[in-house]
């Protein structure tokens, strides 16, 4: 409702009457003009200029302002990584040039859309309820003149809307919100192909909703919310339900979010009463099982010789956790195979990634070492386990190449990872095996099949052995653009499972991974020593950033570590000062649980005691 206003019948200032006016939202900006496009809901009024600029985003329960005036923003634009129209390009320079909206209009629930420039139209569907306001870009069309000869031309980018944020007290970047203890204002991708980003100017933070023609243009969904703060995950939650989108607000409710976790290591049918032992020691609720347990190699699975009973086996050990009064969860990798899973030997799987494409020069036999090319390899990987070019069904280490013509790859071992060499002419199409960082792994191109296949695979796994947790190592193995694969190939694996996850982590996110990842991802392990420090710097650090987007994250892995010559091993003051810290900023930790060094150390009563008891105050 908006406040009354009463003035004694003194001289008052005009910039004095301003000042009050715009400090309850009363400005001519926040009015809208008889042209203007007037958008609202009972919680916001977002008022667009029929130039294509946004004047205002009114907050109306509190009649707070939350746009920064004058900043002249396009609501809409069109981007090409050059002009393409005939006349454009004779006019600017081949580098990225946007077309911004000039000119809207609404029919019914849609708008319309010109652009500067260029011949487009956007059809831009309007979805308005109670709880938040959706766009979506049903269709562009290509108007063409009577002057000359054209085409339509291509688009790179749509910017589906653009809107200049007021500076408040907290920005979530992953969620892509603005807030304070009064008011929020969310701009949210309503589907996984939507990019979200911001950026940062004097006074406000840019936020944006687009789409990307390598991934899709027409049919990309937002929704806009602005909220009393205490309601924002209330609205959240009906976008994710209207929208069928994972349920990220449900998993940070359910009370078994809170749970710490301890981490099996070399788990087995035989020493499982032993692990629920310590875990119970410690106050764990939770206890997660780690595929290379079990499993031989990433991609297929195939069960480890210490599991003779295959998933009749996992499924006891999972049995014992819940009858322990514990759920069970399990630690995968997704989006790679193993360079010794059957997707990688003897024959290469056609749709695993590569990067930074070659063309032979010249015919090569299976005996040669040298490997000629038409491009230049300079800035191709020589990092060791890295280099391998995959040609067909052949992979052929290198040593390395040359930088000046005649181009080539040198020391090349024909028939790596026991392939066959092959003979094969010049044009041939090669390129370089898109191997990770660790090295052991071969990401997937996550333009093909295969990551819903490997999905399937893991989802069959998961629903069989009954897990309810699921941590999604190895995240950022992807190839580009990574704020849409990242996501993807989460997704891929989590529309698998017939019981979805009660809550999840995480190595990597992007923004529509708020709805999959449930909490930050944990560390991977420091050492005694450092273990205080590198807690202060590294898992507060990222709690206080990532409370900004309504989320707790995990203060783990602490490596348990019994003491020996080299190390003063994991004390209970460590734990203390971990566990503490994790509850103050409403997040769990997680224990990797090797049994050789809880056996060893000989406090390990008091360290699961100090992790018991802040279990219970958290």
């Amino acid at each position: 409702m908006r406040k009354r206003i009463i003035l004694k019948k003194t001289a008052v200032p005009v910039i004095l009457i301003a000042l009050i006016l715009s400090a309850v939202g009363c400005t001519n900006n926040s009015r809208a003009e008889d042209n203007d496009i007037v958008i609202e809901n009972s919680e916001l009024k977002l008022i667009l200029s029929s130039n294509g600029t946004a004047k205002s985003l009114i907050h109306k329960p509190t009649q707070q302002e939350c746009l920064l005036r004058g900043a002249n923003l396009p609501v809409f634009s069109i981007r090409q990584e050059r002009p393409y129209d005939n006349e454009h390009q004779l006019a600017y320079p081949a580098i990225s040039k946007e077309f911004s909206s000039d000119t809207i209009y609404q029919v019914d629930d849609q708008l319309v859309v010109g652009f500067e420039l260029i011949d487009y139209q956007a059809y831009i569907d309007l979805k308005i309820t109670d709880h938040y306001i959706g766009f979506a870009l049903e269709k562009l069309e290509y108007h063409m003149d009577d002057i000359g000869i054209k085409r339509k031309t291509e688009i790179d980018e749509f910017t589906l809307l653009q809107i200049p944020l007021k500076e408040r007290s907290n920005f979530g970047e992953w969620l892509n919100v603005m807030w304070d203890e009064n008011v929020a204002v969310n701009l949210l991708a309503a589907n996984p192909t939507t990019k979200i980003e911001s950026k940062t100017r004097d006074g406000c933070k840019v936020v944006r909703a687009g789409g990307v023609a390598e991934v899709q243009i027409e049919g990309i969904e937002a929704v806009l919310i602005a909220t009393e703060t205490a309601a924002l995950l209330d609205r959240i939650d009906r976008v994710e339900r209207d929208y069928g989108l994972p349920l990220g607000v449900e998993s940070r409710r359910c009370k078994e979010y809170k749970n710490s976790y301890y981490e099996l290591r070399n788990v087995t049918t035989q020493n499982i009463d032993e692990h629920i032992s310590f875990a119970k020691q410690g106050g764990f609720k939770q206890m997660v099982i780690y595929y290379t347990d079990f499993a031989a190699s990433m991609g297929h699975f195939p069960w480890k010789f210490q599991y003779p009973g295959g998933m009749k086996d996992l499924q006891e050990i999972v049995k014992k956790i819940e009858d322990a009064g514990m759920i069970a969860g399990l630690h995968l990798h997704y989006n790679k195979a193993g360079i010794n899973d059957s997707y990688v030997t003897p024959i290469p799987d056609s749709r695993l990634n590569v990067r930074n494409v070659f063309t032979l020069s010249k015919n090569v036999n299976r005996s040669d070492t040298v490997i000629t090319v038409e491009e230049n390899p300079d800035g191709t990987t020589l990092e060791d386990g890295r280099r391998y070019l995959k040609i067909g069904n052949e992979l052929v280490s290198y040593k390395g190449y040359t930088t000046s013509p005649p181009y080539q790859f040198t020391g090349c071992q024909r028939g790596a990872l026991h392939t066959s060499p092959n003979n094969l002419d010049a044009g041939y199409m090669l390129g370089i095996l898109d191997v990770d960082t660790w090295p052991v792994f071969v990401r997937f191109n996550q333009r093909t099949g295969i990551q819903e296949e490997v999905a399937e695979r893991l989802a069959n796994i998961y629903d069989q052995a009954g897990f309810k947790f699921i941590y999604f190592d190895g995240a950022e193995d992807v190839p580009p653009p990574y704020w849409y694969n990242v996501s993807k190939a989460q997704l891929d694996v989590y529309k698998a499972f017939k019981n979805k996850p009660l809550f999840s982590e995480g190595a990597c996110k992007s923004h529509f991974s708020w709805h999959i990842l449930t909490r930050g991802n944990a560390f991977d392990i420091f050492r005694p020593e450092v273990i205080k420090e590198a807690t202060r710097i590294h898992p507060v650090a990222e709690a206080r950033l990532v409370s900004n987007d309504f989320t707790g994250i995990d203060f783990g892995w602490v490596g348990y570590v019994a003491p020996d010559k080299s190390t003063i091993g994991i004390q209970p003051d460590m734990l203390e000062y971990i566990t503490s810290r994790a509850a103050g900023w409403n997040s769990i930790i997680s224990l990797i649980g090797n049994l050789d060094q809880l056996k060893a150390h000989p406090r390990t009563g008091d360290n699961l005691e100090v992790i018991r008891r802040w279990e219970e105050v958290r």
